[in-house]
């Protein structure tokens, strides 16, 4: 990945944030978590980035998914 990295979806949990990435990484969307979840107290979320190109495509992708 080169580019300026966006942030472009929050979940709640780490299962959900990988189902994304998974699902972005199948239609050829490189992308990566950062957990700002804080291990004692459960507040945060994990957070997912794309490349700056991939904002638009990625944004679609996840907002079907969520639809199903």
């Amino acid at each position: 990945m080169s580019g300026e990295q966006v942030h472009i979806y929050s979940a709640g949990t780490l299962y959900l944030a990988e189902l994304i990435r998974q699902m972005l990484m199948n239609h050829d969307i490189p992308s990566f978590i950062i957990n700002k979840k804080d291990s004692v107290y459960k507040v945060g979320d994990i957070e997912l980035y794309v490349n700056r190109d991939q904002v638009i495509r990625a944004k679609k992708l996840i907002s079907e998914f969520e639809s199903q």
